[in-house]
């Protein structure tokens, strides 16, 4: 019987291993998505404010407005409190 425990115990680390494995490998697939998909809209606007600058001038403005309030407020939509 403790054998098969061992056996099991055994089994399970080596599973874990490459749960560990798989994680690290989609945290950095989703850093480099992440990378990427900043480094497009950044070229997107770089482009938008060449060609059309109210309108990235529009684009600007909403999206500062966003990033100000994402600051104001935490994830779960109520606004920070001072502790």
């Amino acid at each position: 019987m403790e054998c098969l425990l061992q056996y099991l115990d055994e089994l399970d680390d080596f599973l874990g291993m490459f749960a560990l494995a798989a994680e690290r490998i989609r945290q950095f697939v989703r850093a480099l998505v992440l990378v990427s998909v900043t480094l497009c809209v950044q070229l997107f606007g770089i482009f938008l404010a060449l060609t059309q600058p109210p309108l990235g001038l529009a684009a600007v403005s909403l999206l500062s407005a966003g990033l100000l309030y994402r600051a104001a407020v935490n994830h779960t939509g109520k606004p920070l409190t001072a502790s």
